[in-house]
């Protein structure tokens, strides 16, 4: 299920490891391609955020939405620990250490470190169009946006037409279950 506190210390890492500021396109891509290696590590993604493709390539939904303010953030959530955006920036609000992200587990803070590791010295541009060249779910949607399926992306980073058909049942499943819990 899509936490939004989770998602906001996925986005603290990263700006933590630049010094607590960045744009905030360079920063969606790096939370994109960090649930795209988390699937391809362990089938899932980090934030259980929805991808979608944009113009600028594949971004996260509804973290793109409480990046950009068109939504009110939860308590302890979003706005707890990341600015609004101002001048295409993002910073952080407090100065976090790595281990005061407790929402994060031990396989979350590697996936993150390896793609800040490929990723990290990358601007805005350069990572927008390292997505454009090498993430085959994205398709530009025209100057809109379309969803990008877990099945693409499955299919993207390398998971067989069987394997992926299993890992989109256990999705669906997954779903299904979250929604159960929910509703309590």
């Amino acid at each position: 299920m899509y936490s939004e506190r989770r998602t906001a210390q996925i986005a603290a890492f990263m700006l933590i490891r630049c010094g607590g500021q960045m744009s905030h396109l360079q920063l969606m891509k790096l939370l994109y391609l960090a649930d795209r290696e988390a699937v391809k590590r362990y089938g899932r993604s980090i934030s259980e955020d929805y991808a979608v493709a944009m113009p600028h390539g594949p971004v996260l939904s509804m973290t793109l939405d409480l990046m950009s303010g068109n939504c009110d953030s939860e308590p302890g959530g979003w706005d707890a620990w990341i600015s609004a955006k101002a001048d295409h920036q993002v910073s952080l609000l407090t100065e976090p250490e790595i281990d005061d992200l407790d929402e994060l587990s031990v396989s979350d803070l590697e996936v993150l470190e390896a793609v800040w590791q490929k990723f990290g010295h990358m601007d805005r541009w350069q990572i927008r169009d390292w997505t454009h060249e090498n993430c085959p779910e994205w398709k530009d949607p025209g100057g809109s946006s379309n969803p990008i399926t877990n099945e693409d992306l499955y299919k993207a980073v390398g998971y067989t037409p069987e394997a992926a058909s299993e890992l989109l049942d256990e999705f669906k499943t997954h779903r299904k279950v979250d929604a159960v819990f929910s509703n309590l």
